[in-house]
């Protein structure tokens, strides 16, 4: 018989987070608009009589954004106009991604709080939406972060409004009063060399993806260096301890370039949407400060809005020497970005390397051992031979 050839099968796309609220149940612009009068204007259907949402119009959005927090959440929430308004879909799910990485076993669970979660938002915005949704999903608290006095206050004014999870969540100023910190100021960045286990495709995989040393360092333009107010270091206080930050970083270089996007309108100032260099500048300094940070932190996360950033920025990962970098997609409707996490813990690592032979069987197992403490790790490795006869 001839061979079939076999088709490569195209990996599935990526989905809505299984754990997000609206993966299996997606909101209902008509019921939303009866049960809340204030979106019904906003609200119309489409030739074939689907109800529809203007995403083109930010009071359109700002609206739906409301009442979804509201109705789905019971959040009170509003930001000024010309602010940056969320999806909650979409941020839901990077909220459910970071859930995943501290609930794995790729490294050792965090001890430092207890069962308390502290997460960190940089540049948390007037709308404040990552504390808002962390506190009020899974009760975790967080300290949000940002620049101007106009996000400070309405994150302050939406944390106030919700007196049931208030307590979980500091608003902090960041003052622009530092300079330029580079890797070579600190004495934090040994590199390791591990194992490579990146997915090409972007998706989160269950096992711990090692990164090896490189001799790849694309070259980030100098006059592209971020120079913006502090993000980690700075605003990070001595002696505290997190269990993650999260970011939703300005993904853009010029407010011309932020607009180019004719379906869409979130709003936004320069401070949340523009900085020289972009997400690419903005991010290299989130991964230069993790490493001077990176006993104060589990893991360190961002979002990146171009899928081409990864490669960058996964070799700049390589060079400061971090243990593991975790890739995920998050998808709504029509909007892709992606997550980027890493690490500088010790990860629970196991190898098994099979060496078979007719009648006998030997592996190598290795296992990583790290205490809560960072300056106590112990490196633990056991080797492991099973001998087996066949009598008959």
């Amino acid at each position: 018989m001839p061979s079939k050839k076999n088709k490569r099968k195209r990996p599935e796309r990526p989905t809505i987070h299984p754990k997000n609220k609206y993966s299996d149940n997606p909101p209902d612009f008509s019921v939303l608009a009866s049960l809340y009068p204030s979106l019904k204007p906003f609200v119309f259907h489409s030739r074939d009589g689907r109800p529809r949402i203007d995403w083109t119009d930010f009071n359109s959005t700002r609206e739906l954004t409301r009442v979804l927090l509201l109705h789905d959440h019971g959040l009170n929430w509003w930001i000024p106009d010309g602010q940056l308004c969320p999806t909650v879909p979409n941020r839901s799910n990077y909220i459910h991604w970071i859930e995943d990485l501290l609930s794995s076993d790729i490294i050792p669970k965090n001890n430092n709080n207890g069962d308390i979660v502290r997460g960190f938002d940089i540049g948390t915005g007037a709308n404040c939406i990552y504390p808002l949704l962390g506190a009020s999903l899974l009760g975790w608290t967080f300290v949000g972060s940002d620049v101007t006095d106009v996000a400070v206050e309405w994150a302050e004014k939406n944390v106030k409004c919700n007196q049931h999870i208030s307590e979980l969540i500091e608003i902090r100023k960041v003052t622009d009063c530092q300079g330029d910190i580079s890797i070579e100021d600190s004495n934090c960045g040994e590199s390791v060399n591990c194992e490579n286990k990146m997915d090409g495709n972007a998706t989160v995989v269950e096992e711990a993806e090692l990164l090896p040393s490189s001799s790849f360092d694309p070259p980030l333009d100098m006059n592209k260096k971020y120079s913006g107010p502090p993000l980690l270091l700075g605003v990070v206080r001595d002696g505290e301890k997190f269990d993650f930050c999260m970011c939703n970083p300005p993904f853009f270089e010029t407010m011309e370039e932020a607009g180019l996007n004719p379906k869409t309108s979130c709003g936004g100032t320069p401070e949340e949407m523009v900085c020289p260099g972009g997400e690419k500048a903005f991010i290299t300094r989130i991964i230069e400060d993790s490493v001077v940070l990176k006993e104060s932190f589990w893991w360190f996360t961002s979002m990146v809005g171009r899928k081409v950033n990864l490669k960058f920025l996964t070799s700049k990962l390589r060079e400061v020497g971090v243990t593991i970098v975790k890739t995920t997609e998050f998808v709504q409707g029509q909007t892709c970005r992606w997550g980027l996490a890493w690490s500088f813990v010790p990860p629970v690592r196991k190898i098994i390397s099979p060496l078979v032979q007719k009648n006998s069987l030997s592996f190598t197992l290795e296992v990583w051992i790290c205490p809560s403490q960072f300056n106590s790790r112990v490196n633990l490795s056991l080797k492991l031979f099973i001998h087996y006869s066949n009598y008959t």
